[in-house]
């Protein structure tokens, strides 16, 4: 069974999202639970009411029942767990994956939610950071934020997710952007989530865990 955590300190940038995708991909490899941590219910109430994403999905009150059923369960947290939290959600998960947009009114709380990994004693092949919401060029937060990132020795995908409408009318129609009729940018966006999870299946970034993903499908 293999655990992954997707937490942020700040709100808006695609935590959400970010888990709904992972465990698209994960359910691919083998059955797989999302535990909605959130206050909000927005997987539950929001994107997970119309039925169409191809997982289960529970809150955190039925989570720890349903886990042993599946081989990979995600869970997606409140932005700022406290301190107790983060500490259950470090210990718990094979591999944490904090989503940060690139700009520079975000990197406060980017900065804020790494201090609490590291304070944690999560290693560099524990957790890494997934830039979202990337805006296109010529503008150059994304460049800039990733540069800083890996001139801290701070674990960051090669992949990215871009900035993309069709995130929002995926949330609007229930699915998984790769499910997403007729929009032009589905294929884009889901790509661009499917080598994130495919650097974690190569085992690249979580050897603690395994080697990746596949060695628990």
């Amino acid at each position: 069974m293999s655990f992954f955590t997707v937490v942020s300190y700040k709100g808006g940038v695609a935590k959400t999202t970010t888990a709904v995708h992972l465990a698209t991909f994960l359910q691919r490899l083998g059955p797989t639970l999302l535990i909605d941590g959130d206050p909000n219910r927005g997987v539950l109430s929001t994107w997970g009411a119309a039925g169409g994403l191809p997982f289960a999905i529970v809150d955190e009150s039925r989570g720890a029942y349903e886990a042993r059923k599946y081989e990979h369960v995600v869970i997606d947290t409140e932005a700022r767990p406290g301190s107790a939290d983060f500490t259950t959600l470090s210990q718990g998960c094979d591999f944490m994956i904090i989503p940060a947009v690139p700009a520079k009114l975000e990197t406060a709380a980017l900065g804020l939610t790494i201090m609490a990994a590291r304070k944690q004693g999560l290693s560099n092949s524990k957790f890494r950071v997934l830039m979202t919401k990337v805006p296109p060029s010529p503008e150059t937060d994304g460049p800039e934020l990733r540069r800083e990132l890996e001139s801290e020795g701070i674990p960051i995908f090669a992949a990215e997710i871009p900035r993309l409408k069709a995130f929002e009318h995926a949330v609007s129609a229930g699915v998984a952007i790769c499910d997403l009729k007729g929009n032009v940018q589905a294929k884009r966006g889901w790509a661009a989530y499917e080598a994130a999870w495919q650097e974690i299946d190569a085992g690249l970034l979580a050897p603690a865990a395994g080697q990746g993903a596949k060695r628990h499908g």
